[in-house]
């Protein structure tokens, strides 16, 4: 197949470094890249928003299969226009990806379904969420409504804070379009975990589980971002648990969606909480994570790509898939001031370093060539992954292998992946 690639981060790059490998893959196509992705793939200059330069470029170069990285182009109906000019596609439609564009879509769903999640309600009117932020107490959470490219979400500890998240979002516009309209939900107690399954539309293959660390810096501490490092498998995430996962939110909202006339197509990523009654939904994501993405692919022993073809074709009932036993976890190096201002152009260098270690992997997230000098172009701006028997040994590799990079304008946690490190030290 002639495969194209859309988006240009971390997650892509993993995709495009998997499915560079396949032996189904004749030509690998990224738009738009990254200097990363550039070593797998052919790089062409068109934004993963651009529908119809996406079209003319599939045309063009004869692409066969698209694989769509990021929401915003699903939540435009990407998927939707391929399909309708014949070129296969995965990922859902427009419609189906209101699971991740619309959080009180999904809310009212999980509501009308039955499925376990926190109790909740809407608003447009910042007076009357002020007024049930105070009835209800602190802790709280308040979340846009819209993609909010991973910032629209703030676990309020104090009303105080919930009332200034309500103004940012209603008032001051802080998401635009995106924070019009609110979700103010009950904050849930417990060990957050994420859960990836393929989904054809009416069935479901589990693809395995991740920790991601939403905040800046160590000890979880500091402002949300769009994620600073993960590790897969999570301990936490026991097959027990696993499989009541799938027994109780993933399969129940598969049918849902089916039911409802919006069959799902695509990953299907379940953020939980696991809470004393149970594992509770948080949110749905409709792609592969991002720094999820970069723990999950390099532990997949079988080929990805017709594994995504499946999806697409609605025949993943009798598919299996071949995993690696071994840990991987993610530490993303982003730039100084991520998540608020940042500075782009500060230079990258040591990378060469690391070429023939096979414990570790650099998935590129936001660079860009500058001449001969490879320079940060985002707020996140390299994944570094280390792979391992065991968490902790997939730890170590992945820090000394940053070590190793000359990165002065950027900073990183040191400590991804503390949760299962310290739960395997408890239990020897």
């Amino acid at each position: 197949m002639r495969v194209l690639i859309v988006g240009s981060g971390g997650r892509e790059h993993a995709l495009a470094w998997a499915i560079a490998a396949s032996p189904l893959t004749d030509a690998l196509y990224c738009a738009p890249g990254n200097p990363g992705i550039a070593e797998e793939a052919t790089c062409a200059p068109v934004e993963a928003t651009d529908i119809r330069g996406l079209l003319d470029l599939c045309r063009r170069e004869r692409i066969d299969f698209v694989v769509v990285g990021p929401e915003a182009p699903l939540a435009l109906g990407l998927v939707d226009r391929l399909e309708a000019a014949g070129i296969a596609a995965f990922g859902p439609s427009a419609e189906a990806a209101a699971l991740e564009a619309s959080k009180g879509f999904t809310k009212d769903l999980c509501a009308r379904h039955g499925i376990p999640t926190a109790a909740y309600r809407r608003f447009r009117d910042a007076a009357a969420a002020k007024a049930y932020v105070r009835e209800r107490g602190a802790p709280i959470v308040v979340k846009a409504d819209g993609l909010a490219a991973g910032k629209g979400v703030t676990v309020a500890m104090t009303l105080a804070e919930a009332e200034d998240a309500i103004d940012g979002a209603l008032t001051e516009q802080r998401f635009g379009a995106a924070g019009a309209e609110l979700v103010i939900e009950e904050f849930l107690d417990g060990e957050e975990a994420s859960f990836f399954a393929l989904v054809d539309g009416a069935h479901a293959l589990p693809l395995g589980s991740a920790q991601d660390h939403k905040r800046a810096f160590d000890g979880d501490t500091g402002p949300n971002t769009g994620g600073m490092g993960a590790y897969s498998p999570a301990p936490c995430l026991t097959p027990e648990i696993e499989a009541q996962v799938m027994a109780q939110i993933v399969a129940p909202t598969v049918a849902a969606m089916a039911a409802e006339g919006r069959p799902y197509k695509g990953v299907l990523y379940a953020g939980l909480m696991l809470t004393a009654a149970g594992p509770k939904l948080i949110e749905y994501n409709c792609r592969f994570g991002d720094p999820e993405a970069q723990v999950l692919l390099p532990r997949l022993r079988s080929d990805l790509l017709p594994a995504l073809a499946a999806s697409r074709d609605g025949v993943l009932k009798n598919f299996d898939l071949r995993w690696h036993e071994e840990a991987a976890l993610c530490v993303v190096l982003a730039a100084k001031g991520y998540p608020g201002a940042y500075e782009k152009g500060s230079a990258i260098g040591g990378l060469d370093r690391l070429v023939g270690d096979a414990s570790v992997l650099v998935f590129h997230a936001g660079t860009k060539r500058a001449g001969d000098r490879l320079v940060a172009d985002g707020g996140r701006v390299l994944d570094v992954v280390g792979l391992g028997a065991t968490v902790a040994e997939a730890q170590a590799r992945a820090y000394a292998a940053i070590d190793r990079i000359d990165f002065p304008g950027g900073f990183w946690r040191r400590d991804i992946g503390w949760r299962a490190v310290r739960a395997a030290r408890a239990t020897r």
